[in-house]
């Protein structure tokens, strides 16, 4: 048996593994947002199945408050004739507000305790930060469905609402703006506040919340009692609710329509900064 003396070789496909490219894929690199999209489209259609009963939820509060005080005192002379139109777009902002903080908040408080429901969220394949931007945004959308939907209900309670199309998009934007803010302000209390005082901090801060917010009255009216003008001043819903008056009711005193827009961007960027920190906390405690 002879032995070959030059040196072995082999074929370069067998000596080689295949050569690793750098470059993802598109379904790799797209893995991420569509997951996201999965799971915003999976929430939504819960919701859908449920509709009626998200309306009931959102709506009731927001409505009464525009038959008692646009209707009943309106009509029975205790409120002066078009204070509707002053009350009809505060009413728009508390819902896109207040429906976005619940959204937000009480899922999280529920998701964080005993459910721990978060977990299968946070193990999908998406950065832990996304999970928190998916449930702002879900939140959001919610907040937007419900003001929108005070648009027919303000038409069949008072008849006729204070409208102008050339500022249409405009306010399409202020209402977007306002549910991300309630969205926002409720990633902070879901993920901040422990789940057994959740009841207790949702009467220290929703009470407030709608009652400085300028909802009932313009923010300029409030000169006379300057304690109080400056206290809602403070409150993100302000700057929705006179934003909205402004574009629907200009001959209104109200605050600069372009202020109303920086402050409430401000104010998105401070509360999402803060409410992403809390939900990375208790995420990866």
């Amino acid at each position: 048996m002879t032995v070959p003396s030059g040196p072995v070789t082999s074929s370069p496909s067998a000596a080689q593994p295949p050569p690793v490219t750098s470059s993802l894929g598109p379904a790799a690199r797209w893995g991420p947002w569509r997951t996201g999209m999965a799971i915003l489209r999976r929430d939504l259609f819960v919701t859908g199945r449920e509709f009626p009963i998200f309306l009931a939820q959102v709506i009731l509060q927001p409505l009464f408050l525009l038959f008692v005080f646009g209707k009943v005192l309106t009509e029975l002379g205790y409120a002066q004739a078009g204070y509707q139109d002053v009350l009809f777009p505060g009413l728009v902002a508390l819902a896109a507000v207040l429906t976005g903080l619940q959204s937000t908040a009480l899922p999280l408080v529920i998701e964080f305790s005993y459910s721990n429901e978060i977990e299968d969220r946070l193990l999908a394949p998406l950065p832990v930060g996304a999970v928190a931007v998916e449930k702002v945004v879900f939140a959001a959308i919610r907040g937007f469905v419900a003001a929108l939907v005070m648009f027919p209900i303000g038409v069949w309670i008072l008849g006729s609402i204070p409208w102008q199309a050339s500022t249409g998009v405009a306010v399409v934007t202020m209402m977007v703006l306002g549910s991300l803010l309630g969205a926002a302000m409720g990633l902070i209390l879901g993920t901040f506040v422990p789940p057994n005082r959740i009841n207790v901090t949702f009467a220290l801060v929703l009470t407030p919340l709608i009652f400085t917010g300028c909802s009932q009255y313009p923010w300029p009216s409030l000169s006379h009692l300057r304690w109080f003008q400056v206290v809602s001043a403070f409150n993100p819903m302000t700057y929705v609710s006179e934003g909205l008056r402004g574009l629907m009711v200009p001959t209104v005193p109200h605050i600069a329509t372009w202020a109303c827009f920086v402050v409430g961007t401000a104010y998105l960027v401070v509360l999402m900064v803060v409410g992403m920190y809390g939900f990375n906390r208790r995420a990866l405690s």
